[in-house]
């Protein structure tokens, strides 16, 4: 895979565009683009693991109430 490209910037309505060659695709419908300098970096916007987005959450400083876990009684449904 080549690390670098000479591509075709064009404009597309109000916005400045980039013709990205198929080498250089990233997956999915949505990327996260910054500068740095004269550079502009792209990236793909990665789906969170349930695991990752629970971290960033902060604790629950409530107390919650003792369950008591019952038998349930069976039902005559006949």
């Amino acid at each position: 895979m080549h690390s670098e490209r000479h591509v075709s910037l064009f404009r597309n309505g109000r916005n400045q565009a980039i013709r990205i060659p198929k080498e250089f695709e990233l997956e999915g419908t949505e990327a996260i683009i910054h500068k740095e300098g004269d550079k502009l970096i792209i990236e793909p916007v990665r789906k969170k693991s349930l695991t990752a987005m629970l971290a960033t959450l902060s604790p629950v400083d409530e107390d919650f109430p003792e369950f008591i876990d019952l038998p349930i009684e069976p039902e005559d449904i006949f």
